[in-house]
């Protein structure tokens, strides 16, 4: 696919629906012809919820689809040290941040950085990448290609489409673990180790790099269903946004990070330590 073609892909109208019952019977024949039972899976998972807020607000695509979500949530971000967004020149950077809500840090990343710069885009799985119109904000790749060759190239071109991103001046946004957040053996909900595939890629790229903490977590129900299964975790991400009313969404940019300090670290392995501690050394909320 050349770039032209890429650029009219973007362009594609926005379907009302995340997921829908034909969606489901595509990827699950046994559904065909279960259409009650579907919106019964549906109403438990939130998925009824969200296809609703979606239809509403599919007119308002990228950062302000994300900022109407917090705004019906009644819970308005607290942002710490957001003046450093303001004072970054003109030109690309790069955001590495943590990863303990899944849809709602990505969509408060969109809508934080966003604001500042419209040209701004994550890089999501191909789950979140089914919210149409958040489509315009995110880069997707598949974090589960393994060997299918067709994921494979996915995950290629979103990497390509990446780069090609930075390069012509533009802000992207990493969540580097790839996953939500987990339980670890010390009982804290951490991010799991930053994928190596992602150092590289900002390696390469030699930009300024900002950290941003996502302070607070899913509930313990979410947090067990990861232990079990991390599909039944990811069937529970819906009811995580619509859980949030009226929470304490609390957010902390740090300083940004020079591509000279980036360049004294000389493996991915080494980068992706650093990185990730000067993102939770903002861990300490500072009122």
């Amino acid at each position: 696919m050349n770039k032209d073609t890429e650029k009219t892909q973007d362009q594609l109208p926005i379907k009302p629906t995340v997921l829908d019952y034909d969606d489901v019977c595509k990827v699950a024949p046994f559904f065909k012809g279960k259409e009650k039972l579907v919106n019964r899976i549906f109403h438990w998972c939130a998925l009824d919820k969200t296809n609703d807020y979606h239809s509403r607000n599919m007119h308002l695509p990228g950062p302000d689809f994300s900022h109407k979500m917090f705004e019906e949530l009644e819970a308005p971000m607290r942002i710490r040290n957001e003046e450093v967004l303001d004072s970054i020149p003109d030109g690309p950077f790069i955001t590495v941040s943590n990863h303990p809500y899944g849809a709602l840090d990505g969509m408060a990343l969109i809508d934080i950085v966003g604001h500042h710069r419209p040209d701004f885009k994550v890089m999501v799985n191909m789950i979140l990448n089914h919210i149409g119109a958040l489509r315009p904000s995110f880069i997707a790749v598949d974090a589960l290609a393994s060997d299918d060759p067709a994921k494979r190239a996915v995950s290629v071109k979103g990497i390509k489409e990446a780069m090609r991103h930075v390069k012509e001046g533009h802000p992207l946004g990493f969540f580097p673990a790839g996953a939500v957040s987990k339980l670890t053996w010390g009982l804290r909900i951490e991010d799991r180790e930053w994928q190596s595939s992602v150092i590289s890629i900002i390696q390469k790229l030699k930009v300024p790099v900002i950290p941003i903490y996502f302070h607070g977590h899913n509930s313990w129900v979410f947090t067990a269903l990861g232990m079990i299964d991390w599909r039944l975790r990811t069937l529970r991400l819906p009811v995580e946004v619509f859980n949030k009313k009226n929470y304490d969404f609390r957010v902390s940019i740090g300083d940004i990070i020079s591509p000279e300090t980036l360049t004294q670290y000389n493996t991915p392995e080494e980068l992706g330590t650093f990185l990730k501690q000067q993102t939770y050394k903002l861990k300490k909320w500072q009122q």
